[in-house]
């Protein structure tokens, strides 16, 4: 059998896996198309349906290119997709979808787990899939809701157009990494009202025709510069920090057994932080190719300069200077927040954090260590909530105080993280377990203990909380 072509067979790389490369190919060469995209297929040069046919035809190139035969597997949950959302009643069409393309995800997560035995890269099919889920269900929760009905009746049609649909879900923009965005933002994008709304909003004028605003839109490429800046320091604190401080020696025996426990708990909490720049990379990448194309305009900030983070995934500087465990969600995978709240946490008649939380972890995969994640998460974020109510009043009396409390409650967020996140980036049953045994029990006590695997798991949580 042909492999699928990659880069690497022309120019070896040391530091990145061919997947990788071919990933890092194609999102250089959607930000090139994205600026032609923007310049050259603009609104006022080139039709919408010319404008969805090119977006989706080169979204499909890139999937067949980075994953080959595997790319079927999510042009097929698109198209089942779409047949529910033409023939199904609108009152259901979002419970079909969501079981259909969770389920779908779902087989394909488990045959990832049979079929590479743990040993799958970060960039395999399922992360499109991934993101292809979200936006199935996201068009399909607002058609449910009404919110896409502006726009589609106002063309008489009772269902997106399959151009419409496919391009929605396929384009190059956000085929490989996403993110998911509103569906009404991205049409209205591709036909060249994305920008004068958002203006017509700031300065309530509008003095535009045919779908756009005839004044100069905001040039996209000061903040398009700055987001490839922080990608190159990403990209270099990966290959220099991060692949010196691996995930996995948390767990080597030598380590466990031999290391003092203050330099354990440093080595977890260094190499948690070294794990980030490499999801701050891709995203922030992501972030700019859409940026480069005119998608994603926020709107006019408080000084009046052009915002471009409206599908924006994550806030680094809330990420690392997060002093609640609730912060650090708020801003990290942004865009999967908002889809979990939209389709779970606010339709939940109780339970909705529960709930909402066992929803990641399934869309996220069946690794054990998502779900040792995501459900030890549950309590922690609980807690922390009730802590912060409770206490949190009485030390914003002086500043000093509360910058006190603030190192304090940072610190303790930070432990928090090495101690829900480990077992998400271990996987695995065995080396999670190991983590609790020799890690998290001795925040308390210096010697090991010596009971069963269940003990030290809750021992640790308990500590923790």
């Amino acid at each position: 059998m042909v492999d699928k072509p990659s880069l690497c067979m022309i120019t070896q790389c040391p530091s990145l896996s061919p997947i990788q490369v071919n990933f890092m190919a194609c999102q250089l060469f959607a930000l090139a198309a994205a600026f032609w995209f923007r310049l050259y297929l603009s609104p006022r040069h080139a039709s919408p349906l010319f404008r969805h046919a090119v977006a989706t035809l080169l979204g499909t190139a890139f999937l067949i290119f980075c994953f080959g035969w595997y790319s079927m597997h999510i042009l097929t949950v698109v198209f089942a997709s779409y047949v529910i959302i033409i023939k199904a009643d609108i009152n259901n069409v979002h419970r079909y979808c969501m079981v259909m393309a969770m389920g779908y995800l779902t087989v394909c997560q488990v045959n990832r787990v049979i079929v590479f035995n743990y040993g799958i890269l970060s960039t395999d099919f399922s992360g499109p899939l991934m993101i292809i889920t979200q936006k199935i269900t996201t068009l399909a929760f607002q058609l449910h809701d009404g919110k896409a009905e502006e726009r589609i009746y106002a063309k008489k049609q009772h269902r997106p157009s399959l151009i419409e649909y496919l391009s929605y879900n396929l384009n190059f923009l956000s085929i490989l990494v996403g993110p998911c965005s509103n569906y009404t933002d991205y049409i209205d994008f591709i036909e060249g009202r994305h920008i004068s709304r958002r203006l017509r909003h700031h300065s309530g004028t509008c003095n535009g025709q045919n779908g756009y605003d005839m004044t100069p839109e905001p040039s996209p490429l000061n903040a398009v510069c700055r987001k490839l800046l922080i990608c190159c320091g990403c990209m270099l604190f990966f290959l220099i920090v991060t692949r010196s401080l691996p995930i996995i020696y948390n767990v080597d025996p030598h380590f466990v057994a031999n290391a003092p426990f203050l330099t354990r708990l440093t080595y977890a909490f260094f190499s948690i932080q070294a794990a980030r720049p490499k999801f701050y990379f891709a995203w922030t990448l992501a972030d700019a190719v859409n940026n480069a194309a005119g998608y994603g305009f926020l709107g006019m900030d408080e000084n009046g300069k052009p915002s471009w983070d409206l599908i924006c995934n994550l806030n680094i500087l809330g990420i690392e200077t997060a002093t609640s465990f609730k912060t650090f969600i708020d801003n990290w995978n942004i865009q999967t927040g908002i889809w979990l709240k939209t389709v779970c946490y606010d339709r939940a008649p109780r339970h909705r954090l529960p709930l909402t939380f066992v929803l990641s972890a399934l869309w996220h995969g069946v690794y054990p260590g998502y779900y040792f994640t995501f459900l030890t998460a549950i309590p922690i974020t609980m807690a922390a909530r009730a802590m912060r109510k409770s206490i949190r009043h009485f030390f914003l009396g002086s500043r000093g105080v509360k910058l006190g409390y603030d190192i304090i409650t940072w610190a303790a967020t930070q432990l928090a993280i090495c101690y829900t996140v480990m077992p998400f980036l271990l996987l695995a049953v065995e080396p999670t377990l190991v983590y609790y045994r020799y890690v998290i029990p001795t925040l308390t006590s210096h010697k090991r203990l010596e009971t069963s695997d269940q003990g030290y798991h809750s021992l640790g949580f308990f500590i923790l909380v």
